[in-house]
């Protein structure tokens, strides 16, 4: 078995585990993204001081985007944006800029087609730069010598979907990305490198409706409390199983409800996958509370979108404002040979800000 030293590393997915193979990596359309397990390890991110870039936007007509040919397909009225007539990879600063306060407004933008998916690694992350500091993830592959990336990657894997879902009744895990960390990200990519034609959907819930939609009484209770976020289930399964890490485990107290920094809307921060705990509160009381508010956001189906992935596809949403979860509704008995590969970048943004500042 590897030794769970500081200089070793694994393999996890949030979704489902996966192994990887040699016949893999000649599959993937894209293999210098296959996952890589470089001996690095990563100290906690000193505090730092965020200025959203979307709070630099003087003209919310946006200018630049348009003159860039920004047309906006909506998913649903008020959550998702489909994006065509742009590149990401030909936008200005002030674009990119612009970008960030629509992607505030909107939570979620998708882009097919995009170039900025064969521009390689480096150029994403510089790319994602402009919105955050980059974040490191504890346990999971990235890219050789490009830290900063996610890579989440199937081959259909049914054995391992299978002894999930001996456990699970469905494959879907709503979550807002590393949300432990003192400064959680505010903006997140997903690039999609190669897929099913049909299915392997992601779907997104708006958190700050969510929030509207609960009884004064109950806005009032949630508004005063706090909930500890931690990642010390996900390092205690892989060292259970095995496994070797990049970071210590992680614990931190945000509000249960977080004020928005572009939009001031006040927002859940909540999911089931990084809280431990509600503060304050009993064993009994938190299991009912954190139950009912998951149920609230996974079953408010009038404030979520279903983005569908295509080549070259890149989404660029918000992780404060929103949930979400991969939908893994594309393997079954007879077709455990789809392929589903994206890389993921997380921009770190402020402190949750609670509805007291």
């Amino acid at each position: 078995m590897p030794s769970t030293t500081k200089d070793d590393v694994i393999s996890y997915d949030i979704n489902v585990p996966y192994k990887i193979t040699d016949d893999t990596r000649t599959k993937v359309k894209y293999p210098e993204y296959m996952p890589s397990w470089d001996k690095i390890w990563f100290d906690p991110l000193p505090p730092f001081e965020f200025q959203d870039p979307a709070l630099r936007v003087k003209d919310t007509s946006l200018p630049e985007l348009h003159k860039a040919g920004l047309k906006i397909t909506n998913i649903t009225p008020k959550l998702g944006s489909y994006i065509s007539g742009i590149q990401l990879n030909k936008l200005n600063t002030v674009a990119k800029d612009e970008l960030a306060w629509l992607v505030s407004e909107r939570k979620v933008l998708a882009f097919h087609d995009q170039d900025l998916i064969d521009d390689g690694p480096a150029a994403q992350q510089a790319f994602m730069n402009h919105y955050g500091k980059p974040n490191y993830q504890p346990v999971s592959g990235s890219i050789k010598g490009h830290p900063g990336f996610h890579i989440i990657q199937r081959d259909g894997n049914q054995a391992e979907l299978t002894k999930f879902l001996d456990q699970k009744s469905t494959t879907t895990l709503w979550h807002q990305d590393v949300s432990y960390e003192i400064q959680p990200p505010g903006y997140v990519m997903l690039g999609f490198l190669e897929g099913p034609d049909i299915g392997g959907d992601t779907v997104f819930a708006a958190t700050d409706v969510a929030y509207k939609r609960l009884s004064p009484a109950l806005q009032t209770l949630v508004t005063n409390l706090t909930a500890t976020h931690t990642s010390s289930k996900m390092i205690a399964h892989t060292r259970l199983a095995g496994g070797l890490v990049r970071k210590d485990a992680i614990s931190t107290v945000h509000p249960l409800v977080r004020v928005h920094p572009v939009t001031n809307e006040k927002c859940l921060f909540i999911n089931a996958e990084f809280v431990s705990r509600i503060d304050g509160l009993k064993e009994t009381e938190h299991k009912m509370l954190l139950d009912f508010l998951m149920q609230h956001i996974v079953t408010g189906h009038d404030y979520q979108a279903r983005v569908s992935w295509a080549p070259r596809s890149v989404v660029v949403f918000d992780n404060r404002s929103t949930c979400h979860t991969a939908v893994v509704d594309y393997v079954d008995d007879g077709e455990s040979s789809k392929v589903r590969h994206l890389f993921r970048l997380a921009a770190m943004a402020e402190k949750p800000i609670p509805v007291s500042s």
